[in-house]
């Protein structure tokens, strides 16, 4: 392109774009869900063309929050679900419901134990022994219950090679005599 000696960019007039402008994006679902108006299971990774906007006040820590809308891929109805940087997730608006996840709800039960069970000790020495004790006592079941399967499985493995040997032997002779017949 050509600018000329005298071209000065101050004076271009500046778009005034709106704040809650969409753009159209391609992406993929990020969990499961069923569309509430016919039913039909979206499932995780299923790519869809959507509007994306960002969500007027809502920022977590100076992130922005975003707003995405697909269509159901059967009925057309309008699913919207967002951003939530906080759980490093998305959450669920409406036209569908997010199908069930038990690994997250796994992992948010042991968090919880794991915390009340670091609370416990904080206040308390005693209960860091007992909890100690009690650690240990299961570790060393599960090394005997270890032990115990090895053992079992060495008596259960028990192999003849001999016998072994000589039944190939057998059927290989047999399958010569076969031959020569």
């Amino acid at each position: 392109k050509y600018y000329p000696p005298d071209f000065d960019p101050a004076k271009i007039p500046k778009l005034k774009l709106p704040k809650d402008r969409q753009y159209v994006v391609r992406l993929m679902a990020p969990f499961n869900m069923r569309c509430k108006t016919c039913g039909e299971y979206i499932y995780k990774g299923k790519k869809f063309n959507a509007r994306k906007e960002t969500v007027q006040n809502e920022v977590y820590l100076g992130l922005p929050i975003f707003r995405f809308y697909i269509k159901c891929t059967r009925c057309l109805a309008e699913i919207t679900f967002k951003t939530d940087p906080e759980n490093t997730d998305y959450t669920m608006e409406h036209g569908a419901t997010r199908n069930f996840q038990a690994e997250k709800l796994l992992e948010e039960e042991e968090k919880r134990m794991q915390k009340e069970r670091e609370d416990e000790e904080l206040n308390n020495p005693m209960k860091v022994l007992e909890n100690r004790t009690k650690d240990s006592k299961l570790e060393m079941e599960v090394l005997e219950n270890l032990q115990e399967l090895k053992e079992l499985n060495q008596r259960q493995a028990n192999v003849d090679f001999e016998a072994m040997l000589k039944q190939y032997k057998e059927y290989e002779e047999e399958q010569k005599r076969r031959e020569q017949e």
